[in-house]
């Protein structure tokens, strides 16, 4: 199999290796950048480049090119720690959930804006009990006229402070079995009723929120999809979120860092670096499967689980090779190794636990019985 790149695909990948760059050379974290480093400015960059919205249908605004050429961009910007979480779940999710989902009125409302890089959303989805259990969420739209009335609570919302929308999922039929009764909508982040508490991690990030909803009305018209039809609409998102470059690499500008300068004459430092390369092959061949349509249904969940075990031992690996300065939280490499390890347990939470996705794999793909 050949695995060279055409010509056209190495340009383009220069193209989004230099930008990718000069946007790390001036930022303040360069790891975890697609859900933590949010920049407006960089997230116009993009519009202006017409990244956003690659694959997308020309006749929705779209740029009509293949899924391979938004993954060698985005394999650039994130391996190079480029701040992309201003524009990263409208364009990996939100626009091709409208898409799919969306009625006419609500594509041509939003996917303009998420085209040229000027509407942030974040997922509305986790609750304080409902963290990788869908099913048990709580978060109550009563139909109540030309609106639907929001109360409840979510939690990990990823850039809710900084974003104009909530994709929210929500209990509309609490009668029904829980994977049923669930539906979407979009809600205005400036509704009154809403208040959104950012939530300071470990490493000082405060880009995950709690976000609390108190009567808030959103227009019916702002149900997407089917009602009470959201489990099976969520399940085609998931697919976006678990098997994608981004679950690969999170931390690889700092591996590439911590590895220019790591004693290479340690056998056993030579045998995880050989395991670690390895392991990011493999894991970008499992990624490629999912980006070309080669995997089976819900195969992203273990593309997932193991592009972030991996980045775990990517944090593991890069502490052990500063020594004793990975302790120090400096605003140099010997500070994001520190804030790399404490980041390193998010990896396999964030975006369905490793133990929910095994459990996906034996049920749902393996076929195993409970």
């Amino acid at each position: 199999m050949d695995f060279v790149l055409p010509s056209p695909l190495l340009d383009l990948q220069q193209e989004a290796l230099a930008l990718g760059r000069q946007a790390a050379a001036r930022a303040t974290l360069t790891e975890d950048t697609w859900i933590a480093a949010p920049d407006r400015t960089f997230s116009l960059e993009l519009g202006r480049r017409r990244w956003l919205g690659m694959t997308w249908p020309v006749e929705s605004g779209g740029g009509g090119r293949s899924a391979l050429e938004r993954f060698i961009v985005f394999e650039a910007l994130i391996g190079s720690g480029a701040p992309l979480a201003t524009s990263w779940f409208a364009d990996r999710q939100m626009g091709p959930t409208l898409l799919q989902f969306g009625t006419p009125a609500q594509q041509e409302q939003h996917l303009p804006a998420i085209l040229d890089g000027t509407s942030a959303w974040s997922i509305g989805m986790s609750e304080p009990d409902a963290g990788s259990d869908v099913a048990s969420i709580r978060t109550r739209a009563v139909r109540d006229g030309d609106a639907f009335v929001v109360n409840g609570q979510k939690i990990w919302n990823s850039g809710a402070a900084e974003a104009d929308w909530i994709y929210l999922i929500a209990r509309t039929d609490p009668d029904a079995k829980p994977h049923a009764g669930l539906s979407e909508f979009i809600v205005d982040m400036r509704s009154p009723g809403i208040t959104i508490l950012p939530i300071t991690d470990m490493t000082g990030s405060r880009h995950f929120c709690e976000v609390f909803f108190e009567d808030v009305r959103v227009p019916a018209e702002n149900l997407v999809g089917q009602l009470n039809g959201s489990f099976q609409q969520v399940m085609r998102q998931m697919e976006h979120e678990r098997g994608g470059i981004d679950r690969l690499l999170s931390n690889r500008k700092l591996y590439e860092d911590v590895l220019a300068v790591t004693d290479t004459a340690d056998q056993r430092r030579r045998q995880e670096i050989a395991a670690i390369e390895t392991g990011y092959r493999i894991g970008r061949l499992l990624v490629l499967r999912e980006v070309l349509g080669q995997a089976p249904p819900q195969f992203s969940a273990a593309t997932k689980t193991f592009c972030t075990e991996l980045e775990q031992r990517i944090a593991i690996f890069c502490a052990h090779a500063l020594g004793p300065a990975a302790m120090l939280a400096e605003p140099d490499l010997a500070g994001r190794v520190s804030r790399g390890v404490a980041y390193a347990p998010a990896y396999t939470i964030m975006g369905g636990t490793t133990e929910i996705l095994r459990n996906i794999l034996g049920e749902r793909v393996l076929g195993l019985p409970r």
